[in-house]
């Protein structure tokens, strides 16, 4: 599986997460439906932490490279850092 696949599919038990606490916290019950909110919500922090340390570690060691706007503006100013002499 490729680094973008596994991000997505973090991502989406991210949000299926947060969906089920949302479920959990506004539906009428007792005090089991908290506890369910509280324990998706902490399985929630706890996937965003490994997407985070997974990024951190692919961008560290070279798997991801970024592509975006912040990328292209950080070459363009990277080449106009440079001395003339090494255009």
């Amino acid at each position: 599986m490729s680094l973008k696949t596994v991000a997505i599919v973090i991502f989406l038990a991210i949000v299926a997460s947060l969906g089920s606490a949302l479920y959990h916290l506004v539906k009428p019950g007792d005090e089991e439906h908290s506890r369910k909110t509280a324990q998706a919500l902490t399985v929630r922090i706890g996937l965003s932490l490994v997407l985070f340390i997974l990024l951190f570690v692919a961008y560290a060691t070279g798997l991801f490279q970024p592509s975006g706007i912040g990328a292209r503006i950080q070459q363009t100013q990277e080449i106009g850092a440079q001395p003339a002499a090494n255009r």
